[in-house]
């Protein structure tokens, strides 16, 4: 703790502080003034001690001091228990937040004087040179017990990789603590599992696509199938899931791929990524995707998926793989590997496993069969008193289809693009999306007239209703090739051009009522006026 008190002192020298005695705000264990303006050093009787005290809410949830790292990651290495519990009676506080460790160089100083400045402002002699490491990592370090279970009960992820892929004792050499962290992980596990069980029992997966994706039922079950599965342990752990979405543009491939990343990631901006193949069409562009090998350019930007594979880390990453039929042969060899092992080698020769991952490949080939033989099974339904109907098992893995169309017609499609059985017989399920049905349009109708009832009424203090009738004549224009995006479009050209118009010409103003009819198969506004106030433009 000497060491400690050295460092607080030499803060003080360099913040020009004259007096201990008092409160003041100031820099803090190495940390910059603005960024730690709310919080106060106080000296108890005890010099060789400091406590942080939050006085009031953090100004900014990130404070990085000038080597990247926060004040949690630096009590946490110092094994400082009390500053600790302090800093977690801040409930906004990310425990998991990683550092930026770096050498920064200081005017004219050489890297070893650097070096020194560093150490002094780090009491500890820490070697610690990988980066992304997180509380938890300079805890292990540390090797300090009550730090590590007051962490991981607060939250923090015993399982957090840094940029090395080192999980926290890695950094620890004490076999106990080591044995401690592992009790501890387990026990966060299994409450885990409870409540993760807990909750899609409540809400089931299903239920949660249904909200954003209409229609396309059968796929919407095979995914959650698969998923649950693998949720309960009745999976083959050593390879991740891969789905193939096969249909026509615009009619809901990607849009169930985000919302299954939604549904699993707490933050799905790192639980998605999206490559779209079409990059890779050409031979020589295949080093993209993995990385180009050592000597040639771009070698040390890595490839896109194994970058974006290690900087997402996590467990239950969805990685959509746009229009795969778009990209050169070359690239399926290497997915080979990826969806067979679950483990791919990058362009440096290091190894990244994503055995929890979930590929999803989508495809446009064989859209206008597909569709044809989803209008044709419909009508026969529609027509026969006999109902062409499914059980629940089959709508999940063929939805509809029967075997005969998709051997002879959908497989021999795909060989002759993908040129090879043993990939295709690495996908664990080939999936279908059907052409809308009519209730299916309406409801994608009402969708988007919605969204554009919610923004006159944020932006315009308007709003806006419609009878039944405008929703069936807006669901006519519907195009099979381009899916919901035809309806978009519909409700655009319709009903949002005439408002815009009206709103142009003060026909329409703030506060309006407007009941959308249709009146001999045209769109007609009935706009209930108001005082005129101010306009607003309508984009």
């Amino acid at each position: 703790m000497r060491q400690f008190a050295g460092a607080i002192f030499h803060l003080l020298k360099r913040a020009h502080i004259n007096s201990y005695k008092r409160g003041f705000y100031g820099a803090v264990i190495g940390c910059s003034f603005a960024s730690y303006s709310t919080y106060r050093i106080f000296l108890n009787e005890s010099p060789n001690k400091s406590i942080i005290l939050c006085e009031n809410k953090v100004e900014k949830k990130r404070h990085v001091g000038r080597y990247g790292w926060n004040v949690l990651h630096l009590a946490c290495a110092n094994g400082d228990i009390k500053t600790v519990q302090k800093l977690l009676e801040d409930e906004t506080l990310d425990l998991n937040e990683r550092d930026e460790y770096r050498y920064i160089p200081h005017g004219n100083l050489d890297a070893q004087t650097n070096i020194i400045m560093r150490d002094k402002e780090f009491p500890l002699r820490f070697d610690f040179p990988s980066t992304g490491a997180t509380a938890l990592h300079y805890a292990m370090f540390s090797k300090n017990k009550e730090i590590i279970k007051l962490l991981i009960v607060k939250g923090a992820n015993p399982d957090a990789l840094d940029d090395n892929g080192k999980p926290p004792e890695y950094y620890c050499s004490d076999p106990s603590v080591k044995d401690y962290l592992n009790q501890l992980r387990d026990i966060v596990r299994e409450k885990q599992k409870v409540l993760d069980k807990e909750q899609r029992r409540k809400f089931p997966l299903e239920q949660r696509l249904k909200e954003s994706i209409v229609g396309q039922d059968g796929p919407i079950h095979a995914v959650a199938s698969a998923i649950r599965r693998r949720e309960n342990g009745w999976h083959d752990e050593e390879k991740p899931l891969v789905f193939l979405f096969m249909g026509s543009s615009g009619i809901g491939k990607t849009e169930l791929a985000k919302q299954l990343a939604k549904s699993l990631q707490k933050d799905s901006s790192k639980g998605f990524v999206r490559i779209d193949m079409s990059e890779f069409q050409s031979k020589h562009e295949v080093a993209k995707f993995i990385g180009s090998p050592p000597g040639y350019i771009g070698h040390e930007e890595g490839g896109q998926l194994t970058e974006k594979l290690k900087q997402s880390r996590g467990e239950n990453i969805v990685v959509l793989l746009d229009e795969v039929e778009k990209a050169h042969p070359d690239v399926f060899t290497v997915m080979l590997q990826l969806f067979d092992e679950g483990r791919l080698t990058d362009g440096k020769g290091a190894t990244v496993e994503c055995k929890n991952a979930i590929f999803v490949l989508t495809s446009n080939l064989a859209q206008q069969e597909i569709a044809e033989e989803a209008l044709r099974l419909r009508d026969i339904e529609e027509n026969s008193t006999k109902k062409v109907s499914k059980t629940l098992e089959e709508k999940q893995t063929r939805n509809f289809f029967g075997e005969e169309f998709i051997n002879s017609t959908i497989y021999p499609i795909l060989r002759g693009y993908f040129r090879r059985d043993e990939f295709l017989g690495r996908i664990d399920e080939i999936l279908f999306f059907m052409p809308f049905t009519k209730n299916d349009l309406e409801l994608i109708v009402e969708k988007e007239l919605n969204k554009w009832a919610q923004k006159a009424e944020s932006r315009h203090q308007m709003k806006i209703e419609w009878t039944p009738e405008v929703k069936q004549m807006l669901a006519k224009g519907y195009n099979i090739h381009y899916g919901a995006r035809s309806i978009k479009h519909e409700v655009e050209k319709q009903v949002i051009n005439k408002l815009a118009h009206a709103n142009e010409y003060d026909q329409l103003k703030q506060g309006d009522h407007v009941l959308i009819t249709l009146d001999n198969g045209e769109i007609k506004l009935n706009i209930t006026s108001k005082e005129p106030t101010k306009r607003f433009g309508w984009f």
